[in-house]
């Protein structure tokens, strides 16, 4: 059972930090469908990006923990006008595909719809085609939009060129 999502503290980073890269690097990702292991080497974040996310302005983790307190998922939201941005939804690989995700992602929009926002927004992998499905099976549409992907041994190194596509949600 999960408890109520709270959000993040700066406390909380470490612990942070090894959940998001568990969720999609190295080998105990590779338990869970969300991995990015064969696409990127190295690390997905670092507690000093984690802090810096934090200390922004309109932002939040939100964090989902079991009955006993383990960190179980998170999910990244900062408010960008009329859109909240989400970002690094990370689920415990070995809790991935039980409706946890689900549960970040309803959060997530009643957290924007909280702020006044109108629409959610996320960025994908393009090659992530099992993750663009997942999002596109819970409401999001891809904008036609695409990012470079971030350079920089910070958020890992690709195995390819990759690029990222955008996809927003619009909030009733």
């Amino acid at each position: 059972m999960i408890h109520p999502l709270m959000p993040a503290t700066a406390a909380d980073v470490p612990e942070l930090a090894a959940l998001v890269n568990s969720a999609y690097r190295g080998p105990e990702s590779e338990k869970g469908w969300t991995t990015e292991a064969h696409l990127l080497g190295g690390q997905r974040t670092d507690a000093d990006a984690l802090r810096e996310m934090l200390a922004a302005a309109d932002a939040v983790f939100l964090l989902a923990r079991t009955e006993d307190g383990t960190l179980a998922g998170s999910v990244y939201l900062h408010k960008q006008t009329d859109a909240l941005y989400l970002g690094m939804l990370s689920v415990a690989p070995t809790l991935q595909a039980h409706g946890l995700g689900k549960h970040l992602l309803r959060a997530a929009e009643d957290y924007a719809r909280r702020q006044d926002c109108f629409r959610l927004r996320i960025t994908v992998i393009s090659v992530r085609t099992e993750l663009l499905a997942w999002y596109e099976r819970h409401g999001y549409q891809r904008t036609g939009a695409t990012e470079p992907f971030p350079t920089g041994p910070r958020f890992g190194l690709p195995r390819q060129p990759l690029e990222l596509v955008v996809l927003e949600k619009p909030l009733d």
